[in-house]
């Protein structure tokens, strides 16, 4: 038995699929792609397939996971491939490995998120950020399936980045690295921020929109509803503060992925 671990996309349109019909997509791309797969015993056997933190509904990511298991060996990159072909456009696998030993959660210990605030002028987001990031706590309230509750979005903030919208880019012009193009870029016609931040996975999870309503508990600043956010990475910090990829070999250093966050 083989178990891979896949990286995937999950954004355009498809970003308001549930994550539910997302795993069923990927349960009938891997029927007609003729994976392998191994199955669970009992009277209505399933493919072994385990997802791990899926972003909420509306909000895109190229920073998804999820694990495999198969009865026979195959080729990460032609999995991969495979796989591809027979997804719906806007769930894309961008890199597959062999697992390595020990749990994929245990792996994913944190996300970088790029928040766009259409409307939200770069100076006072800069400013709300400042605040936040200087405050002891951040108490928000979310609703959950358990009822309200109150959590400390502080508490889960690494590092917070505030950026401005992109001019409109001529062809063949390059773009700065130090934002991902996840999607098309806006023109930056009218105010735009853009907000770029670690956030630790904690318990419960703290969203993008959390972070939104931390910084108007904070600072009073009130976001427009058109704010959307793309999950960017995902991993474990190492010493020096950057996030080691959960596909990287333990040791072997970090993986470089095929189609990175700036992919698509």
């Amino acid at each position: 038995m083989q178990k891979l671990r896949l990286r995937y996309a999950k954004r355009g349109r498809l970003r308001f699929t549930s994550h539910r019909d997302v795993a069923r997509a990927f349960e009938r791309a891997l029927r007609r792609a003729g994976v392998p797969m191994a199955y669970s015993q009992g009277f209505s056997p399933h493919p072994k397939v385990s997802w791990a933190g899926a972003v909420p509904t509306g909000v895109s990511s190229v920073a998804e996971y999820a694990e495999v298991q198969l009865v026979e060996r195959l080729d990460p990159e032609v999995l991969r491939d495979e796989l591809n072909a027979a997804l719906p456009d806007g769930i894309d696998v961008l890199d597959a490995a062999d697992a390595e030993p020990g749990a994929l959660a245990d792996r994913l210990q944190v996300s970088r998120w790029r928040i766009d605030l259409p409307g939200t002028d770069v100076a006072e987001l800069r400013d709300a950020v400042t605040a936040l990031m200087a405050a002891d706590t951040a108490l928000v309230e979310r609703m959950t399936k358990d009822g309200r509750r109150t959590i400390d979005a502080r508490a889960a903030l690494v590092s917070a980045e505030v950026q401005g919208a992109p001019r409109t880019v001529a062809q063949g012009d390059q773009v700065s690295a130090s934002t991902a193009q996840v999607d098309d870029w806006p023109e930056a016609s009218e105010p735009y921020g853009i907000l770029v931040t670690v956030v630790r996975q904690t318990t419960p999870v703290v969203r993008p929109d959390d972070v939104l309503s931390a910084l108007r508990v904070v600072a009073d600043l009130a976001p427009s509803a058109a704010a959307s956010a793309t999950r960017l990475e995902q991993g474990r910090l190492d010493d020096g503060g950057r996030i080691v990829d959960p596909l990287a070999r333990a040791s072997g250093g970090d993986r470089i992925p095929a189609g990175g966050p700036a992919a698509g």
